[in-house]
């Protein structure tokens, strides 16, 4: 068993950012946190707390809690919560909304009468992948007019999904670019061959990180409790594998089915009518399906989304 352990762990050492443990541990420094979020703002963002890492909320034993990555308040009283996603799923969108609202629910104190004193809060998503597929480095998402699409809600809520592999390079700063390549691709020479010196002090902190002994010690811990819950889920796992079986059989088959229709230029709504599926599930297929255009390996579609599926 100790054997086996040791020749599936990554070293420390050759993680990269997109690695939740590692993410965890550099944004837990606050100056390290302010240089990232200044990155992705484009302006300096100044902290006024130490972030904290692995922050949970729960509002009631009866409803379902949250664990967020990276947690903070800046001085000017904005609330960042920053999530590194490097497997895609299909419910980060409706998660965002969750996290959302479970951090809204512990920024004002009881009698507090006027709902303007929400403070402005942020859930950033970094992601290896692109979620909705239109090559944006950086997606966006305010509350907005439906009849009129400049008019802002203005309740401070602010979704932002940022994708390591866009194309728009003419529209975000180049030192968001160089981030996100660290982030995915992290060596020695990459850091050497940035001009950023926000993302040099970033890789500064990540190379003190790797060889601190604690945080050594922490990681070998938390990749032992992974682990064993792998295991638990595997013996638990080998009871469902018919079913399983036969769901993989009706997603191919659905796959096959929306990937024909988005060759002919459908949009999901037109299929999940036509098909009378459920919306979000055939959104969810375009989403990966996407990815693959216009060949659309249907094989490795199915697998994507099997995968995401079994990690919700």
């Amino acid at each position: 068993m100790k054997k086996e352990k040791k020749q599936n762990i990554v070293p420390l050492k050759d993680l990269n950012l997109t690695d939740r443990f590692l993410f965890d541990e550099v944004l837990e420094d606050r100056e390290t946190y302010q240089d990232i979020l200044s990155i992705i703002f484009g302006k300096d963002i100044s902290l006024l707390d130490q972030p904290q890492t692995e922050k949970e909320l729960r509002v009631s034993p009866l409803i379902r809690s949250i664990r967020m990555d990276v947690f903070v308040m800046s001085e000017e009283q904005s609330i960042y919560n920053t999530e590194m996603q490097d497997t895609r799923k299909a419910d980060l969108a409706k998660r965002s909304r969750y996290y959302q609202s479970l951090i809204d629910t512990g920024l004002l104190e009881p009698g507090v009468p006027n709902y303007n004193f929400l403070n402005q809060s942020f859930v950033i998503i970094i992601m290896t992948f692109d979620l909705f597929g239109y090559g944006k480095y950086v997606y966006t998402f305010e509350n907005r007019c439906k009849e009129v699409p400049g008019c802002s809600l203005g309740d401070g809520a602010v979704k932002i999904f940022i994708n390591t592999k866009g194309k728009n390079a003419d529209e975000v700063s180049e030192e968001l670019i160089e981030f996100l390549k660290y982030v995915e691709h992290f060596t020695n020479e990459t850091a050497n061959q940035v001009k950023s010196e926000r993302v040099r002090r970033v890789h500064d902190r990540v190379c003190k990180v790797k060889v601190n002994e604690e945080v050594g010690v922490k990681y070998m811990q938390a990749w032992e409790e992974k682990y064993y819950e792998r295991e638990e889920g595997r013996e638990e796992g080998r009871i469902e594998d018919r079913i399983t079986g036969r769901a993989e059989g009706r997603i191919k088959t659905l796959v096959n089915q929306v990937c024909r229709k988005l060759a002919k230029g459908m949009d999901a709504a037109a299929i999940a009518d036509m098909l009378e599926e459920d919306e979000d599930v055939i959104r969810d297929i375009c989403g990966v399906a996407r990815q693959y255009e216009p060949d659309y390996d249907i094989e490795s579609i199915t697998e994507e989304l099997l995968l995401s599926k079994s990690e919700y």
